[in-house]
Parts: C-alpha cells; sequence; structure tokens
C-alpha cells in the first residue's frame, strides 16, 4: 500500500535527504587514489551523527555499514574495506539517514581521479537518465512511464539495465511501495498521487544487464564484470510536479562542478 504524506512529512523527508547529501558531499572531498572506502564509510557515518541523524543502512537487514560501497563491476550493496581506491575507479556511494522518523536515501557515482572515456559516458548517460525517470513521475502518470523512459534512454545508448534491483518508496521505512523499476512499459503499473515520495535509482551496466550476488549476502557485480553505474535522488510529487528532496549540489561544490540540472525539478528553493 503506497502511504501518502502530508506537506509537513515532507519537508521532514527533505531534510533528512539534504542531510544524506551533505553527507555525499563530504564523503566526495575525500575521494583520491589510495583512500580505502572504510575510510570513506567513518566519515560518513560521522557527518550523519553531528547532523542528529542515525545511518539509515547501518544494521538494516543486517547490513554491517553506514555506506554501500560499490566500485567498478559491482553493481549496488558492496560492503567498505581497507582496499585503496586507485586511479581510473569508479565507485557507487548508496547512503541513507534516518532523522524525525524518516528516512534519506541518495546515491552517486564518483571516479577516481581520471577514468575511461568510455566510463565517463556510461556515467553522463545513467546519470542523465535519472532525470529522464523524474520527469515521469508525476500526477497521474504510472510506475511504468518511469522505467520506459528511463530503460529507452540507457538501451538507445547501448547499456544493460538491470532487472533485480528497482528504486522503491520511502518514508517511515527505508523501503515502501511502490517499486520502481528502470524497465517497464507505459501506462502500467500503480498510478501517482499526489504526496508519494519515491527513491529513483537507475543502475546501468556498460554490458549485459544480468548480475551476480557474491557470497557474502550483499555484493552485486555485473555478470560479464563490466563497469556499472547507479545514481539515485528522492523526489516528492509536489502540486502534481516532480519535487527534488535530495541535491547534488554538495557534492558538485566539493568537485567544483557547476550545473543547472536539478533546476526544474525544485520549486522550493534549496538553501545550502
Amino acid at each position: 500500500m503506497i502511504v501518502v504524506k502530508t506537506k509537513e512529512e515532507i519537508e521532514l523527508m527533505r531534510e533528512s535527504a539534504l542531510i544524506v547529501s551533505k553527507t555525499l558531499g563530504e564523503v566526495a572531498k575525500a575521494i583520491k587514489p589510495g583512500v580505502t572506502t572504510l575510510e570513506l564509510d567513518k566519515i560518513a557515518e560521522t557527518c550523519i551523527r553531528d547532523h542528529s541523524a542515525i545511518p539509515g543502512f547501518l544494521g538494516l537487514y543486517g547490513f554491517p555499514n553506514t555506506l554501500c560501497m560499490s566500485p567498478n563491476t559491482q553493481v549496488v550493496h558492496g560492503i567498505p574495506n581497507s582496499t585503496p581506491l586507485v586511479e581510473g575507479d569508479i565507485i557507487s556511494i548508496d547512503c541513507g539517514a534516518l532523522k524525525n522518523g524518516f528516512y534519506g536515501d541518495h546515491a552517486y557515482t564518483f571516479p577516481v581521479g581520471n577514468i575511461a572515456p568510455e566510463t565517463e559516458k556510461l556515467l553522463q548517460v545513467t546519470k542523465e537518465s535519472l532525470y529522464v525517470g523524474i520527469r515521469e513521475f508525476k500526477l497521474n502518470n504510472r510506475v511504468g512511464d518511469v522505467g520506459f523512459a528511463i530503460q529507452k534512454y540507457c538501451e538507445d545508448h547501448g547499456y544493460g539495465v538491470v532487472r533485480e534491483l528497482v528504486g522503491h518508496g520511502l518514508g517511515k521505512k527505508m523501503h515502501e511501495d511502490p517499486e520502481m523499476p528502470n524497465y517497464g512499459k507505459r501506462g502500467r503499473g500503480k498510478k501517482f498521487v499526489e504526496g508519494m515520495v519515491v527513491a529513483i535509482e537507475p543502475m546501468i551496466n556498460m554490458g549485459t544487464h544480468r548480475i551476480k550476488q557474491h557470497n557474502d549476502g550483499w555484493t552485486i557485480t555485473t555478470l560479464d564484470n563490466k563497469p556499472s553505474a547507479h545514481f539515485e535522488h528522492d523526489v516528492a510529487i509536489v502540486n502534481g510536479k516532480p519535487e527534488l528532496l535530495s541535491t547534488f549540489a554538495y557534492i558538485y561544490e566539493a568537485l567544483g562542478i557547476t550545473s543547472n540540472e536539478e533546476d526544474e525539478f525544485r520549486q522550493k528553493s534549496l538553501v545550502l
């Protein structure tokens, strides 16, 4: 059952989402060759707790850390470890925070130093597909409209769209209805209504869409060992339109990137 949020609850969720956004911005400052994912995980936990929030992933379903850290061929749910990042890596960092009873859940795939042009294109197209999907998250559209838009955009670029892992509703639980696949058919699935909040998160592979799960019960990699990218925003329907609750602005500030990609999805001004 879809849990519709009030305007007041959406603002509480915006706070949780922005704590995650700020945390990813702090992590972004530290990403470089030689740093370990465990070191980045500690930065994230400290930042979340400094904002009087609780790490949303730590202990969730038994997950052992604050961040899901998935480099290169890992799709999602990678466990932080002591292996240093190296020049040319990419790493998906997924983060959650719980405050005022509501979750934020937000992800970004970072380059580590200079990366191969074909990998850079994968990151660019995956992030673009996120906004392609968000445009379809509006009053009276359906789940399949978002999935179809993301799938077509990525497959038109020759990439594989992961089937087994999906976005989701968000609120007092990390995972609520509806599931938000990154593939589908227009006009299918649950209808979007005012006050819905979801996490939209394309998980896109350079090669096959097929994946495999490892023996640790968490780590997911591409079946053909080609790179995978992952980007995620928290989005509400406000006045019939998609309203971003999370932002990449803190990441971009840390990395020196200028972008207006979020402007069309923000009816409420973002105070940084």
